[in-house]
């Protein structure tokens, strides 16, 4: 067990920690404030090996580890959490088409997503059905060499200014054996998008309904074997859920600097505040908080890169725990700033309303409760 970056993990971390500092911190007020997708900064990550991280290289991918990808993750989010978590979702597709796609849709559609030149989203949810995936409405009904997709995805991230859509669909009956997948790709007749959300956080990303209205779907892009969708989606969400933790961890470890910084910089009844033992109490607190999420994080990626069979078990652990507490860290980091925290100019406020949907997402943080209880009282421990 040795708990070191090697050399290789060292040099990806500080690539994708220069990128943050230099491309992605200087603008993401901005982007936040003007709700603005920066693709032509998105596509430089993929001149940088950051498309297709745990793409096999056999595939046109860069081969990297989930372990690579969640020290990736969490240094793009120190820049920005929203377009770090946007690149998440990209990789996941490529992912699954690596993983699941045929050799001849592997060869025709991962060049375009390891260059960028197409971005992606990923279509499960719906308006009602998100915990419970499993009940989705939208229908795929064959007809000859096509299928003629009907409903609509909710909460999708890039949704009208992405390419490449990677949906779920309902081709046979009730439950998580009748769902397929199918790529959709922008411009199809029929495939159109809702309004961009009004969101608390993640601005800088576009969330828009994806709505099919018999869009002809060539059988050709269906992903798999007809009705064996749902666990591919299911598959997915192991790496998207340390990812999104990840992107907690990148944000929670700016927030701590800047919490630090502030203790030097303020002074108050005479002195500066760090020299408050109330505060290095709460800046010791946020440190070992970091620190113990990190490395679930890490756990959580080691096992999947090993295919532990507790690796879902962990997943969903670390990502309820780094979720949790990087919002506690980043809520603390605003409150020492006091009144200047809730501020816009010390970007404080935007992380903390960044981090508030990580605790939603790729599985609520109620659902990770019910994976690892399953997991834990059904006997399947290590």
């Amino acid at each position: 067990m040795n708990f070191s970056l090697t050399d290789d993990q060292r040099a990806i971390q500080e690539t994708a920690l220069a990128f943050a500092r230099d491309r992605l911190a200087p603008k993401a007020g901005e982007w936040d404030e003007t709700c603005h997708f920066p693709v032509d900064v998105i596509r430089e990550t993929a001149a940088l090996g950051m498309a297709t991280i745990y793409v096999p290289e056999e595939k046109g991918g860069s081969g990297l580890t989930r372990m690579d990808g969640a020290l990736i993750m969490e240094a793009l989010s120190y820049g920005c959490p929203s377009i770090a978590a946007y690149i998440s979702i990209h990789n996941m597709v490529a992912w699954m088409l690596a993983r699941y796609g045929s050799s001849g849709q592997v060869a025709d559609w991962m060049p375009k997503l390891n260059s960028m030149e197409w971005l992606a989203s990923y279509c499960l949810t719906e308006p009602g059905s998100g915990s419970d995936a499993a009940a989705m409405a939208t229908r795929a009904e064959r007809s000859g060499d096509h299928y003629i997709l009907n409903g609509t995805k909710q909460f999708i991230s890039g949704a009208g200014a992405t390419d490449f859509y990677f949906v779920f669909a309902r081709s046979g009956g009730e439950g998580a054996h009748g769902i397929s997948a199918f790529v959709l790709h922008k411009g199809m007749p029929g495939l159109s998008f809702g309004a961009n959300e009004r969101k608390m956080g993640w601005n800088a990303q576009p969330t828009r309904q994806v709505i099919m209205d018999n869009v002809r779907v060539p059988v050709a892009n269906r992903i798999g074997e007809e009705n064996h969708g749902f666990k591919f989606a299911m598959s997915g969400l192991d790496g998207g859920r340390i990812n999104i933790g990840a992107c907690s961890l990148g944000a929670a470890w700016q927030a701590l600097d800047k919490a630090r910084d502030y203790l030097f910089e303020r002074r108050a009844f005479g002195r500066e505040i760090g020299q408050f033992q109330a505060l290095q109490f709460k800046i010791a607190d946020m440190a070992t908080n970091l620190e113990a999420a990190r490395l679930m994080i890490y756990r959580a990626a080691d096992a999947l890169d090993h295919a532990d069979p507790q690796a879902t078990m962990y997943s969903a652990m670390a990502k309820r725990y780094a979720t949790d507490l990087g919002f506690e860290i980043v809520n603390e980091a605003l409150q020492i700033h006091g009144g200047y925290g809730y501020l816009k100019d010390y970007g404080l406020e935007k992380l903390v309303r960044d981090l508030r949907v990580h605790q939603i997402l790729e599985g609520t943080n109620e659902i990770m409760r019910v994976v690892i209880s399953r997991k834990v009282l059904g006997g399947n421990r290590a």
